[in-house]
């Protein structure tokens, strides 16, 4: 199984928000459904969570573009 990306800052943020979490797809998508609720304020729903899993990103695909070689 590959590793996903959820990263905050393809979405516009009001507090600025800069971080990436990269793990197995459920560890990402609990870790990030925590994280919206405790840094955006978003309410933990399962429509949040699945939002995240439609935006998460495959690891390398995300690290090619993001890293430089």
């Amino acid at each position: 199984m590959s590793r996903k990306v959820a990263d905050c800052t393809k979405q516009p943020n009001e507090v600025g928000c800069t971080l990436v979490i990269i793990g197995e797809e459920e560890e990402v998508v609990r870790a990030a459904a925590d994280h919206a609720v405790a840094v955006h304020s978003e309410a933990d729903s399962g429509e949040l969570r699945d939002w995240i899993r439609r935006d998460l990103q495959d690891e390398q695909s995300w690290l090619a573009a993001h890293v430089p070689a």
